[in-house]
């Protein structure tokens, strides 16, 4: 990684691509590892020796420990469960002490926030979006709407009471009385003050200080590319930018000193809550992706949806966010199949279309066109160089490459820190 600009870790799908997986490998080499927006909506799990890590908020970063975890001024925080998070961390021995920090620009989600997302959800019914309610959505709105409160308000008490009575005035009127208890958080939050005090920082000095220090630092990008709020699958996205311009503006860094952007793609597709998937598989094949590669959420514990790997997804994320390379994770997962199908155009209204479209009503009538390429049916999950996979499985690799016109860097094999290839790219 360059010592003058960041590298950059993206989903390229729907998420739960293995994100945390690769920045975990990546941070031995990084002094600083930031995450730029979401909240603990995300999920990233990580196993070292045995050990199975669950990340939602806190950068993966802090698993190695000679690396700075920063939570930048983009992500949204639910204060009580950063410090849920960083217990349960620290209860199975990781020390985060002096090592983890929080943007003091940082927006708060409250409990309000995660009972107006329920409200939300039950008023849209059937069409509802399949939020974790968490609250992020809400939390953003307020952000949106200048209403939000910022971790500094938490400093100056006065201010912070009067905008956290206005904002549950606000949602009262909206959604009635729903039973919150503004007195009792305010009490709860002026003790939740004092314990996050330590953690606070200005992020937007220290990250630029770090860069003219000549420090590796690592972005960890939340969620994916076809959940970004402007270029995912409108309105079935979460609620921030996930895409490389959320870097920019979650950060504060501008586009000029980004490095590398690493974009993590799933070997097949998959996807949690509701929203347009072409290449949804709802047969046993589809079930059986599903069973073999343990698809169900980290943070919600929701059975994902799964599908073929598509293409067209693939190639409209890279064009978006520029990767410079791939990791292909949960390549190992495919080892079951005889034939593989990989989706490589839709047909809409007679006519063949090969970028992802805006319009939810043109992909439903979608027709999904595949390309079949024989499997492998041999356990790949011992293999550490390139050469060492089976013949098909490198043809199926090269065959992505080719169509999205990137090269793949990291293949993974398995769920351990040591399951992954390095394949190396041509200088």
């Amino acid at each position: 990684m360059s010592d003058n600009k960041v590298s950059v870790v993206l989903g390229t799908q729907w998420g739960d691509e293995g994100k945390g997986k690769l920045v975990d490998i990546l941070a031995k080499d990084t002094d600083v590892c930031v995450r730029c927006q979401g909240g603990n909506n995300a999920g990233h799990t990580i196993v070292v020796g045995g050990v199975k890590y669950a990340f939602h908020m806190l950068p993966s970063g802090l698993v190695n420990k000679e690396c700075i975890s920063v939570i930048g001024s983009g992500v949204v925080v639910h204060v009580p469960s950063f410090f849920k998070e960083l217990e349960d961390l620290q209860t199975q021995g990781l020390d985060c002490d002096g090592r983890l920090f929080i943007s003091d620009r940082c927006h708060l989600v409250f409990d309000f926030h995660q009972i107006v997302d329920g409200l939300k959800e039950g008023e849209l019914g059937r069409g509802s979006i399949g939020t974790t309610k968490k609250g992020i959505g809400p939390a953003y709105s307020s952000k949106a709407s200048r209403s939000g409160i910022r971790v500094h308000h938490l400093y100056h008490p006065a201010e912070f009471e009067k905008r956290l009575r206005t904002i549950v005035a606000a949602r009262y009127r909206r959604y009635g009385d729903f039973g919150y208890d503004v007195e009792e958080e305010l009490k709860r939050y002026q003790k939740l003050a004092e314990r996050l005090r330590p953690f606070v920082i200005d992020s937007v000095e220290f990250l630029h200080k770090e860069l003219r220090a000549g420090k590796r630092i690592l972005v960890e990008g939340a969620n994916a590319l076809m959940l970004d709020l402007d270029f995912g699958t409108y309105p079935y996205v979460t609620s921030s930018n996930t895409g490389v311009g959320g870097v920019c503006t979650g950060l504060g860094i501008p586009p000029s000193k980004i490095g590398s952007v690493i974009g993590v793609a799933k070997a097949y597709t998959t996807r949690v809550g509701g929203g347009p998937f072409p290449s949804e598989l709802l047969d046993d094949v589809g079930q059986k992706l599903r069973d073999v590669g343990a698809e169900y959420g980290v943070t919600t514990g929701r059975p994902r949806r799964c599908g073929w790997l598509d293409l067209v997804v693939l190639r409209y994320s890279t064009m978006i966010n520029g990767y410079t390379s791939i990791n292909l994770t949960k390549l190992d997962v495919l080892d079951v199949f005889d034939e593989i199908k990989v989706a490589v155009s839709y047909t809409i209204n007679g006519k063949e279309v090969t970028s992802f479209p805006a319009d939810l009503d043109d992909l439903a009538t979608a027709t999904v066109n595949y390309v079949t390429l024989p499997g492998w049916k041999q356990n790949i999950s011992k293999c550490r160089n390139f050469a060492e996979l089976p013949e098909n499985c490198q043809k199926y690799v090269r065959f992505i490459e080719k169509d999205i016109g990137v090269p793949v860097e990291w293949i993974g094999v398995g769920a351990g820190r040591e399951e992954m290839v390095a394949v190396g790219l041509a200088e």
